[in-house]
Parts: structure tokens; C-alpha cells; sequence
């Protein structure tokens, strides 16, 4: 597997040009981007020659489509997928992620209903470019009342939506802090094909019961309670070979960057001893 980091958790990051930089000097090998964003920072020829001489990668892109509310905002949205898809596709990168929120305002059949319509078009979209789509199921107790209605929060209802969505290029996103808030243990990732996952992300979570942790206050790998050996080790007798990016949500660091990616680089070397 490749040991990869998305922006959270890692302060303040003057630019993608440095924090690729930082990320292969601390023994990463993918980052999480916006590849638009990098591509008008640098211009094309400069952000290839980054990644290719500091031997990083682009992990995943966020779907920057907001499939979550009303009709416009989702069909005003769709209309930049294609370019950020092809950004994506130059670079590399042929994985875009996004998350589910377990409950929702909107009653929860006719948004179940639009949803299910609108990430299968975000899907297409991205199948023309190779790419493929990643949901990401959110077990943190807190968010499941947060709003009206429950919608959907553990990965046996996240796996059914998506074969309703019927994209063959859509998968999960297996978040360390999900899996362990929703009291999963290794044998519910052992039961996984390969195909089903499309991403990873790692984090730690705090003692205590599952139900009072709080989704935006994680843990560095290897600083909590998480079984995270075992779940890599899952992952990857499943047949999971790709980016394992860090994502810790909390409260802003005090601490450099390459403070924190000394960190994170601590915490990944626990979670990974004896990992291919």
C-alpha cells in the first residue's frame, strides 16, 4: 500500500509545490489535490515535473459537485467536472472521492432518489476519463442526529446504494475513524473484493465509547485507540494495494508542517510495520 496525506492535519501549506515537497521528504508517496488548482499554480509542464522528481503522487480528487441540495446548484456544478476530470487524468490521478452525510434535512426518499440520479452522472462523467468514484460512509454518532432525517452511515448500506446506482466505476472510501465509530472489526473488510474500494483514509480517535466521539476531533495515526495494523493488515489481504492518505480533522496546529509530517510519518511507520 501507499502512504499518502491529504491537507488535513497538516497546518498551514504555503503551496502544493511545497507541500509535495514535504511529503517526500518525510517518506510519502501520494498527496490529495485539487489538480485545477495546482495545474494554474504551476502551469502543466511544471506540476508533472514536480510529482515526477519528488516520485509523489496524486491519491484522490474531491468531487467538487454539490449533489447534496437543490437541482441548480448540482447541474451548475456538473458543468466544471469534465475540465477537473481532465485535469485529474493529465496528472495521473484517476480516483475522485466524496463523502455521505448519515442524515439529511430533505426527506429522505426523494433526496435518496435525487442522489442516487445525480452521482450516476457524476459517474459517467468521470468514466469517460478513466476515473473512478469513491463514497465515503460517515459513522460518527453526532452527525447521524444532526439533521432531520437518518439517511445512510455504515458500509453494508453504502455498498447496496451503490449497486442501485449501477456505475461500474463506483466504490468506498474506508475511513479508519468511520470504520472504528461504526464498531466494524476486521472480518467486515476482510468480506471485501478489490473493486469495491477506491480509497483510504487513516486517522486515530480518542478512548471512550464509539458514540460520543466527535467526527472533527481525530487523532494522528498511532496516537489513539484504533486497531489501525489490523485494519491495514485487512485491507490489504482483501486485495487493497493503493493510497492510505492521512485525514486528521480538528482543531488548527501550532505546529509546522514539517512538524506535523514528522507526526504523521511517526504514527504511519506503527501502523505499517511488517506492511508491503
Amino acid at each position: 500500500m501507499i502512504r499518502g496525506l491529504t491537507r488535513a492535519g497538516l497546518g498551514t501549506i504555503e503551496s502544493n509545490e511545497r507541500l509535495i515537497s514535504g511529503a517526500a521528504q518525510f517518506g510519502f508517496q501520494a498527496i490529495d489535490l485539487n489538480p485545477l488548482h495546482f495545474i494554474r499554480e504551476c502551469g502543466m509542464e511544471k506540476a508533472k515535473d514536480l510529482l515526477d522528481n519528488k516520485g509523489v503522487m496524486i491519491g484522490s480528487i474531491d468531487l467538487d459537485v454539490d449533489w447534496r441540495s437543490s437541482e441548480e446548484r448540482f447541474r451548475e456544478g456538473l458543468k466544471a467536472l469534465p475540465e477537473a476530470a481532465e485535469a485529474a487524468m493529465s496528472l495521473g490521478c484517476f480516483k475522485c472521492c466524496t463523502y455521505i452525510l448519515p442524515s439529511t434535512d430533505e426527506p429522505a426518499a426523494p433526496f435518496m432518489a435525487a442522489a442516487t440520479r445525480r452521482l450516476k452522472l457524476c459517474a459517467d462523467i468521470l468514466g469517460a476519463y478513466g476515473i473512478r468514484l469513491g463514497l465515503e460512509f460517515v459513522g460518527s454518532w453526532h452527525l447521524r442526529t444532526q439533521w432531520a432525517n437518518p439517511f445512510l452511515w455504515t458500509m453494508d448500506d453504502t455498498l447496496d446504494w451503490i449497486e442501485t446506482i449501477g456505475a461500474h466505476n463506483v466504490g468506498l472510501l474506508i475511513d479508519s475513524y468511520h470504520w472504528h465509530t461504526n464498531g466494524m472489526t476486521t472480518d467486515d473488510l476482510l468480506k471485501l473484493k478489490p473493486a469495491y474500494i477506491v480509497h483510504v483514509h487513516i486517522n486515530d480517535a480518542k478512548a471512550g465509547p464509539i458514540e460520543n466521539l466527535l467526527d472533527g476531533d481525530r487523532l494522528y495515526p498511532g496516537e489513539g485507540v484504533i486497531n489501525l495494523h489490523g485494519f491495514l493488515q485487512a485491507l490489504q489481504a482483501a486485495g487493497y494495494s493503493g493510497v492510505v492518505a492521512q485525514e486528521v480533522l480538528g482543531s488548527p496546529s501550532s505546529l509546522s508542517m514539517d512538524e506535523l509530517l514528522a507526526r504523521s510519518k511517526a504514527g504511519f511507520d506503527i501502523a505499517f510495520a511488517n506492511l508491503q
